[in-house]
C-alpha cells in the first residue's frame, strides 16, 4: 500500500495521473511509487538535503519542485551507478528504473509545465542481456501435474491451478485476478486482466475446462468478503487467493515434484515454449501471452534454435571428420 504522506505533492499528482489518465494497474503504480520515491531519496543524499545514514529513513516529502528544477542527465546516471555499484542493482532492476524517471519527467515538462528542461529526454536504457528462459520438458510437466492430482487438502484447487499456468502461459497477477464470471464454458474462453489493465481472451482446452469445473464443484460458497463472492480461486480463509498464496502452492508442488530449482514465473515459460515446439504460430503466442511487442515473444525462438543446434552436436556422426583425420595423423 502506498502511504502518500510521505510523498511530496508532485509525486502523489504523477500517481493519480498515471492511475486514472493513463490507466496503469496498481501493480504498476506501487513500481512506480517505489522507483521513484528511491530516485528522490538518493537526490537528498546527492545534493547534500540530509544527514541521514539509514538509506530508509530518508524522509522526501518536504521536497519541492525546484529541487527538480536541479536535477541533470548526469545525476541520473550517477543514480543508476549507485544502484548498481552499491545496491548490487541488476540491469534489468535499472532498466525498470529508468522506465519510471523517463515518464516521471516527460509528466513533470510535457503534463504539467512545472519543468522546462527534460533531464531524462536523452536517457538510455541499461543494456540487458537476452537470456534463455529457462522451462519444464514436456516429461516434467506431465510428471509435476500428476504430483499435484495426488491426494492434498486443496487438491482439486491446486491442480487447476498449475494447469491453467501449464496449458494458458498466464501471469500471476492475470491468474489471481480471474472471476468466475469471466469464464464461458459453452465459448470454452475466459478474459483475463493484463498489464496496462488490458484485457484479453484466452482460450481452454479439454484440460483446464475440467480441472476448474472439478474445482468449482468443491469451491465454497459460504463466502464472507463480498468482494471475494465471484473469485474464481480462494484461499482457505476464504478469499481471493493471494499473488503470496499462489507462489507457495506452486513452489510446494514443485518441491514435491523434485523441480525446486523452476519457479511461477518458469510456469508460464514452459506453456509457451511447449506450444512454440509444438508448431503454434509466433503471432499466435504473442497474443496468448498478452506481449504489446513480438521481440519478447521472440526469447521462443531462441530456445528452438538452441534445440536444433544441441541436435546437430548429438548427431552420432558429429565427430565423425575429426576421427578420420586423427586416424590419418
Amino acid at each position: 500500500m502506498i502511504e502518500r504522506d510521505e510523498n511530496p505533492d508532485f509525486l502523489n499528482a504523477f500517481l493519480d495521473y498515471s492511475d486514472t489518465i493513463l490507466n496503469k494497474s496498481p501493480n504498476t503504480i506501487k513500481e512506480y511509487n517505489y522507483d521513484l520515491a528511491t530516485f528522490l531519496k538518493y537526490l537528498k543524499i546527492y545534493f547534500k538535503m540530509t544527514s541521514e545514514k539509514d538509506f530508509e529513513k530518508i524522509k522526501i516529502n518536504d521536497m519541492t519542485i525546484d529541487t527538480m528544477k536541479k536535477v541533470k542527465l548526469d545525476d541520473i546516471h550517477a543514480f543508476l551507478a549507485y544502484l548498481k555499484n552499491e545496491r548490487g542493482a541488476s540491469a534489468a532492476t535499472r532498466a525498470r528504473k529508468v522506465s519510471s524517471i523517463r515518464v516521471f519527467f516527460q509528466y513533470l515538462t510535457q503534463k504539467t509545465g512545472l519543468l522546462e528542461i527534460n533531464p531524462a529526454q536523452n536517457l538510455e536504457n541499461p543494456k540487458i542481456e537476452k537470456r534463455t528462459p529457462k522451462y519444464l520438458s514436456l516429461e516434467e510437466s506431465k510428471h509435476l501435474l500428476k504430483q499435484t492430482s495426488e491426494e492434498t487438502r486443496n487438491k482439486e484447487r491446486d491442480f487447476a491451478i498449475i494447469t491453467l499456468f501449464l496449458n494458458c502461459g498466464m501471469r500471476l497477477s492475470e491468474l489471481v485476478g480471474i472471476n468466475k464470471s469471466d469464464i464461458n464454458f459453452d465459448e470454452e474462453k475466459m478474459t483475463v486482466i493484463g498489464k496496462g489493465n488490458k484485457e484479453r481472451t484466452i482460450y481452454l482446452n479439454v484440460a483446464c475446462i475440467n480441472a476448474i469445473k472439478e474445482y468449482l464443484s468443491v469451491r465454497p460458497n459460504d463466502i464472507t468478503q463480498k468482494e471475494s463472492e465471484d473469485a474464481l480461486f480462494l484461499s482457505e480463509r476464504k478469499e481471493r487467493i493471494s499473488n503470496r498464496t499462489v507462489q507457495y502452492v506452486v513452489k510446494q508442488e514443485l518441491r514435491k515434484a523434485g523441480l525446486s530449482k523452476y519457479s511461477t514465473h518458469k510456469l508460464r515459460h514452459t506453456a509457451a515454449t511447449l506450444m512454440y515446439q509444438s508448431g503454434v504460430d509466433i503471432r499466435a503466442l504473442q497474443e496468448l501471452l498478452g506481449h504489446e511487442s513480438i521481440s519478447t515473444t521472440e526469447i521462443y525462438t531462441h530456445v528452438a534454435n538452441e534445440q536444433v543446434r544441441e541436435a546437430v552436436i548429438k548427431n552420432p556422426l558429429s565427430g565423425e571428420n575429426f576421427e578420420k583425420r586423427l586416424a590419418k595423423n
